[in-house]
């Protein structure tokens, strides 16, 4: 009687190494392209939520409800005046208007750079071609020289 001893031949584990070298060669990619697109989400998701809060802070200053200096475009002076909150001059009680909870952070961007740093930021005189900071925060921008999988750097979007 013949008995074969159990187990698998190199053979039989080589073909098995091979077929999951070539899985891993294939999920490695899409995991990647995966990560890109939840950054990207949530640099969109940023975008709005902080441009939002500008022109709700200039909406804001148009009303009369935030007093402004001669010569100011109505626009923050800061990101962080948009968690701090300015007096409501039309307000009878002392009180704030908040526009944002938090600066949200870049995803591009280095996580041990603070929120407010880590965004590129426009003034209202600045050219969009050419941003620069100034006296006011009227834009915002992600400072990373990557490009998204629409083709367009994210310093654009």
């Amino acid at each position: 009687m013949n008995r074969r001893a159990a187990g698998f031949t190199l053979l039989e584990l080589m073909v098995a190494m091979a077929i999951l070298a070539l899985l891993a060669s294939v999920a490695l990619p899409l995991a990647e392209l995966s990560v890109q697109r939840n950054k990207e989400s949530e640099l969109r998701t940023a975008l709005r939520q902080v441009r939002d809060a500008l022109d709700a802070y200039k909406q804001a200053a148009d009303e009369g409800r935030i007093v402004l200096r001669p010569g100011d475009s109505g626009y923050p002076r800061t990101l962080a005046s948009l968690v701090e909150g300015v007096e409501d001059a039309k307000s009878p009680v002392r009180s704030k208007i908040h526009f944002l909870r938090r600066i949200p952070h870049d995803p591009f961007a280095d996580p041990g750079v603070p929120a407010e740093d880590s965004w590129g930021r426009r003034s209202y005189r600045s050219s969009h071609a050419s941003p620069q900071s100034g006296e006011d925060v009227f834009d915002i921008y992600s400072q990373s020289h990557g490009v998204g999988l629409n083709g367009i750097a994210y310093r654009d979007w």
